[in-house]
């Protein structure tokens, strides 16, 4: 199992990120106790120079790890083959239940590293590094989540044993079930609909707001709203998008529709929604950074470049959708 070619890529890949981030963290603890921008000494020069190769090191670790979140669902999907009842990633999370840890985690990261480059992205605009302690403070809080995450995904992938019979998606999204998967598949067709268009509308509503005013409150409450859709977003695709796709009213399975056979358009869908998520959560968590007098017009305008890529993605979310839906020959009115 674990000499799978995707799963060799992936723990290799995260083994060598690791280290890269143990490196820097090291580094970092020492411009955190020595850096002194007005200073002009020798150990300064030194920090100074060292700094753009270790930001650039972390930014391709750091990449790496949210590229890790999709590269991981690709190798659930395409090892469920080798396990005995599974037929797609679900079966393989259940092969070994830490799989779902690991996953979760893989999320948690996602989000973590991204808010991390862009405020990598935001220091490197500013001509006196303002951030540069307070990032690396943020990075060796940062290093025991990626820890974790490693140790999941090992433990995760030495634990698989193809012998082991284990359960299809039917029996964990089915809506006859007593789990919270089960309760949010049997959730009533309408009332879900109309949640999820009706929410996106609203969230659409507070990007424009924020777009034409700049208020610290309206910021905050995007960054709310943003995770918020995301949540709900899963949530109808698993209680209504997911059977539309496999025009099959008692199929709700949120990982299928990654699959060959339903054209991969999973992807798109879980990637414009997370960079459409991650996008509107930046401008609110990035307010207090606003304080910093060098800093406020260079957020100020990345916050136009945030909003529009949140509303683009999220709307972008909203069409794949839509479009999956109306494809669909699946009718449940007539």
């Amino acid at each position: 199992m674990i000499l799978h070619p995707g799963v060799l890529a992936l723990n290799i890949g995260s083994a060598i990120t690791l280290l890269m981030l143990l490196y820097a963290t090291v580094t970092g603890t020492v411009i955190i106790f020595r850096w002194d921008y007005s200073s002009s000494s020798a150990a300064q020069l030194m920090l100074e120079r060292r700094t753009y190769l270790i930001s650039t090191l972390v930014n391709y670790s750091l990449g790496f790890q949210v590229l890790s979140l999709i590269l991981f669902i690709y190798c659930l999907d395409d090892i469920h083959q080798l396990f005995i009842g599974a037929m797609c990633a679900t079966g393989s999370l259940n092969a070994n239940p830490v799989g779902w840890y690991a996953l979760l985690s893989k999320i948690m990261v996602f989000f973590l590293a991204g808010f991390w480059i862009a405020l990598n992205v935001i220091d490197q605009k500013a001509e006196e590094y303002p951030l540069i302690k307070l990032k690396y403070l943020l990075l060796i809080l940062l290093l025991p989540c990626i820890v974790l995450d490693f140790y999941l995904q090992i433990s995760y992938f030495l634990g698989l044993d193809p012998a082991i019979i284990t359960s299809c998606c039917g029996s964990l999204f089915g809506g006859d079930g007593d789990g919270a998967a089960s309760s949010l598949a049997a959730l009533p067709l309408v009332p879900s609909m109309l949640a999820f268009y009706g929410y996106f509308l609203v969230f659409s509503m507070i990007v424009c707001l924020n777009l034409y005013f700049a208020s610290a409150a309206l910021r905050v409450l995007l960054t709310l709203a943003s995770a918020l859709f995301l949540v709900l977003a899963i949530v109808s695709i698993i209680s209504f998008v997911s059977t539309y796709i496999y025009e099959l009213p008692t199929h709700h399975c949120p990982f299928d529709i990654m699959q060959r056979g339903y054209h991969f358009i999973g992807y798109p869908i879980y990637l414009t929604l997370l960079l459409g998520s991650y996008f509107g959560m930046l401008p609110g968590l990035f307010q207090p950074l606003k304080k910093i007098s060098c800093l406020r017009q260079i957020i100020g305008a990345a916050e136009t470049k945030w909003l529009t890529w949140s509303l683009t993605g999220v709307t972008l979310f909203v069409i794949l959708v839509t479009y999956a839906i109306n494809l669909s020959k699946l009718t449940y009115f007539q």
